[in-house]
This record gives C-alpha cells, structure tokens and sequence, in this order.
C-alpha cells in the first residue's frame, strides 16, 4: 500500500466504515501484543501475543488474527518518549507499520502509548496477578489500553 496508509486519527476517523472491529497493537522487541474491539468500537479487549521472529513470519500470523476477526483498521501503539519527542523505539515501531502496510491494505492510525504499559502493570497488581502471568499477559493488556485511548478519541470526533 505505502506510506499513504498510516493518517492522523482524525482523517483515520473518516475513512472507517460502520461495524468493522478495530486491532490495537503494542509492537515490542520481542512481542507484539493484540487487543481487539467490539462491532461498535466501545470496547477494547485483549487478544493475544505474538511472540516475533522474522518480519514475514510476524506479518502472517497478523494477517491471520486480520481475518480471523474481519478487522477493517489497525491502530498501532508509538512509543514516544515523555517529553513527546521520537526516540528508536518509535522509529523502529514506524518502520514496523511501513512494512506492514505492504503485506495488509487496511488503514493504519498511531496512537501515543506513553505509559501504556506502566497502566497495564498497574492494573495488573491490583488484580494481585503473579509475576509469571504479568509477563504473560502484559503485551495484550498493553494493547488493550491503547486500543481503548484510540477507540474513545474516535468516540469523541464522532
């Protein structure tokens, strides 16, 4: 698709068709976690985590979730640093959604994650959850939460 397929929320905002479920994605080094969105884009609920290997192995196992769920728009986590500023990580993350785009003709709309997963530990202790299960549900919970900030800026320009 190219560079023309990452917009701004609002111009991603207009381009969304009714009822299609939204995918959040919290792309790390070594994961990516998955949240998913009802029909009505309400509510974001954790998914999955893919555990990454090679770029093409990742893009597949994504374009199966795609599928599997008729997901009509990706909403991809970018870790900005706090004073707002790009650091590798976003740029990594970038590079991530620019080859995405080549293998999956959705359109695609970052979100801010700042904190993100500092919320999803957070939550993730006051549930009293073991370290073991933090680490295995952290990544999707993490998408969950940017799926959520996405899902409720989009309530808004509604």
């Amino acid at each position: 698709m190219g560079k023309n397929s990452v917009f701004a929320i609002e111009a991603f905002a207009q381009m969304l068709k009714p009822g299609g479920r939204l995918l959040g994605l919290d792309v790390g080094s070594k994961t990516i976690g998955l949240a998913l969105s009802d029909a009505t884009r309400s509510v974001a609920t954790p998914l999955s985590t893919i555990k990454r290997t090679k770029f093409t192995k990742d893009a597949a196992q994504l374009s199966e979730v795609i599928e599997a769920h008729d997901i009509s728009a990706l909403i991809i986590g970018l870790p900005l640093n706090m004073d707002g500023s790009e650091g590798p990580r976003a740029q990594s993350v970038r590079a991530f959604a620019r080859n995405l785009a080549m293998h999956v003709s959705l359109p695609v709309a970052f979100w801010d994650e700042r904190l993100s997963t500092a919320a999803a530990e957070r939550t993730l202790l006051e549930a009293d959850a073991s370290r073991k299960r933090r680490g295995e549900v952290i990544d999707k919970m993490a998408a969950a939460i940017i799926l959520q900030g996405a899902l409720d800026r989009l309530r808004n320009l509604g």
